[in-house]
């Protein structure tokens, strides 16, 4: 069943009103328990936000005391990636994923080109040097994303209102899995949903 706000003010046909509003999302994601999940994916997708979709640049998954930081990094499709290395010693950063596959050779600073995320999708992140180090880039065809804070919490950029797939992801899934989704019609400027991601490890 759809997640919606059904109330609207005013008295204007339903189809008028999805032209005119646009809303926030304002989301919780939380496992069967009712734990909230911090560092949880979350995006709206559809025809329309496909269309919409503008790349991002200057975003950086930096190396830091032999980690990536961030862990988890979502971009909307286009975007272009910096992994500047910043530790004291070099590393060798690869992903054998398929929605991008990409070889930085053993470095120190920050390679001359960034690296361009064509493909939507889920990117694992490694270093061949340093195998406890692992992050995800999450590569999405929507400008409408984010990424849950540490209550499980996120509100989403303003999207039209419409029909969408709310999808969720979070790197506790088993390797391989894709978000999980439910449909989800934004109706007015302000709404609220809860999200319960199953299976993930945490």
């Amino acid at each position: 069943m759809p997640i919606s706000i059904r109330h609207l003010t005013g008295s204007l046909p339903l189809f008028m009103a999805l032209h005119a509003w646009a809303g926030n999302v304002q989301l919780t994601v939380t496992d069967p328990g009712g734990k909230p999940i911090a560092d949880a994916v979350v995006f709206l997708d559809s025809t329309q936000a496909r269309i919409a979709v503008k790349p991002q640049n200057g975003i950086e998954v930096e190396q830091v005391s032999k980690q990536f930081s961030p862990r988890v990094t979502v971009v909307p499709l286009g975007s272009s990636l910096a992994f500047p290395n910043r530790d004291v010693v070099r590393h060798h950063v690869y992903s054998f994923s398929p929605a991008k596959t990409f070889d930085l050779k053993l470095y120190a600073g920050t390679p001359a080109n960034p690296v361009l995320f064509d493909k939507p999708g889920i990117v694992v992140l490694g270093c061949n040097i340093h195998d406890q180090m692992l992050a995800w880039v999450v590569v999405v065809e929507t400008p409408y994303f984010g990424k849950t804070n540490g209550t499980g919490q996120i509100t989403l950029p303003t999207a039209p209102a419409g029909n969408y797939a709310l999808k969720v992801w979070h790197p506790g899934l088993p390797t391989g899995a894709q978000p999980q989704e439910q449909a989800l019609v934004v109706i007015q400027p302000n709404q609220s949903a809860t999200f319960v991601l199953k299976g993930a490890a945490l």
